[in-house]
């Protein structure tokens, strides 16, 4: 790789590297925002919090990349141009097609990030959200007990608390314990929390006072503590996790076990995840070949680009919904996902040809003649000469 192509291979990975930081930064605030509610309504940490939100970064890097690669290569050729570099390599006899190496080999690293992240990165981010959702909401205490309201866990057993602190802290609890017919015990604390460990999971109780109404006795025994163990062992849900289609690992989608009651169910979903994530490291070749075939070709700088930019955009986007389409019908047929190949192997074919050809993508001299007599008129109605 000569000094041209390092130059021109870091410039657009460095390119591709601020982009995609910053589409996923944005995108995965958002999506952040949504689980809010997890810390505000199951007491959970923040660092709870930031580490399940932050799983999906890597399903949200494996959707902008290609993305993120096709801005990255329009700022890099649109730099080249505005400086005249395009031209100038042109003339020293790098031909479009040699002047694509450089990208090619930018598109090779993305497309391996890409491949690693459908086939093992995106699943195991997805399958350990689902294993982590279900371990808190297994815990009866983030799942049935609200703020002020009395819980019935047993037909003789009720929980109350007054609020949730940070950390999982519960304020002001209040148990009535029935489930013995022998005595009733009641208790009343400031403060507790869920101590999970090898024996079971109990409520921790801090300052509070313990009555024990006993059968046959008059008055109650007061007790108290500064620190008591209820067991809640008995209440606590399984843990089943059942995977989804986004949590199989590529081999897992490939190879499904026959007795998988998922796949049984739903075979089609099984074929169409198997292809997107076969087809997910070919877009970014497509989505870099396009973008070079519209505007990757030598023009003078009185030459319009926006007409080409418009087009890579039109085509690239066209191209991707065009293989959401086929994802989905691929559900109930294995027709479009032949179709889906062929889109994506066709387009990459067409750029090419358009780059080793030479091809310059200009607009219509009609849709042009338009624009001038449009702008002609805005400029008569504002009272200007219209400019040639």
């Amino acid at each position: 790789m000569g000094s041209i192509d390092r130059y021109i291979f870091r410039t657009t990975l460095a390119s591709f590297a601020l982009v995609l930081v910053s589409l996923t930064g944005v995108i995965w605030i958002t999506q952040a925002l949504r689980g809010i509610d997890l810390m505000t309504s199951q007491g959970q940490t923040i660092l709870t919090f930031l580490g399940i939100t932050s799983l999906v970064i890597p399903a949200l890097v494996l959707i902008i990349s290609p993305i993120a690669l096709m801005i990255a290569i329009s700022h890099t050729l649109n730099k080249l141009a505005t400086d005249s570099e395009i031209i100038v390599m042109n003339a020293a006899g790098f031909s479009p097609f040699r002047l694509f190496f450089p990208f090619f080999y930018a598109t090779c690293v993305v497309a391996l990030l890409v491949a690693f992240i459908a086939a093992y990165l995106a699943p195991d981010g997805m399958r350990r959200i689902k294993q982590w959702d279900a371990e808190i909401t297994a815990d009866v205490l983030t799942n049935i007990l609200q703020p002020g309201r009395f819980a019935r866990l047993d037909e003789s057993l009720t929980i109350r608390i007054r609020e949730r602190l940070p950390g999982g802290i519960l304020a002001g609890i209040f148990i009535d314990d029935r489930r013995d017919p022998n005595e009733r015990v009641s208790i009343v604390a400031e403060h507790g929390e869920v101590v999970k460990n090898e024996t079971g999971s109990f409520l921790v109780l801090e300052t509070g006072n313990l009555q024990r109404f006993e059968a046959g006795k008059r008055d109650p025994a007061l007790v108290a503590f500064g620190r008591y163990g209820f067991d809640m062992s008995k209440f606590a849900k399984g843990r089943d996790v059942t995977l989804g289609i986004r949590e199989r690992y590529l081999w897992e989608l490939f190879s499904p076990s026959e007795n998988d009651p998922v796949y049984k169910q739903i075979p089609g979903q099984f074929r169409a995840a198997l292809h997107d994530s076969l087809l997910a490291p070919i877009y970014p070749f497509a989505f870099a070949v396009l973008t070079f075939a519209f505007l990757g070709a030598p023009r003078t700088t009185r030459q319009s680009r926006n007409f080409s930019i418009a087009s890579s955009i039109v085509a690239v986007f066209g191209l991707r919904m065009a293989g959401f389409a086929c994802s989905v019908m691929a559900v109930k047929s294995p027709g479009p996902v032949l179709a889906q190949y062929a889109m994506v192997l066709g387009a990459i074919g067409v750029g090419l040809w358009m780059i080793i050809r030479g091809v310059v993508v200009e607009p219509p001299p009609g849709l042009m003649e338009a624009i001038n007599r449009s702008n002609a008129r805005i400029a008569r109605l504002f009272g200007r000469p219209a400019t040639a």
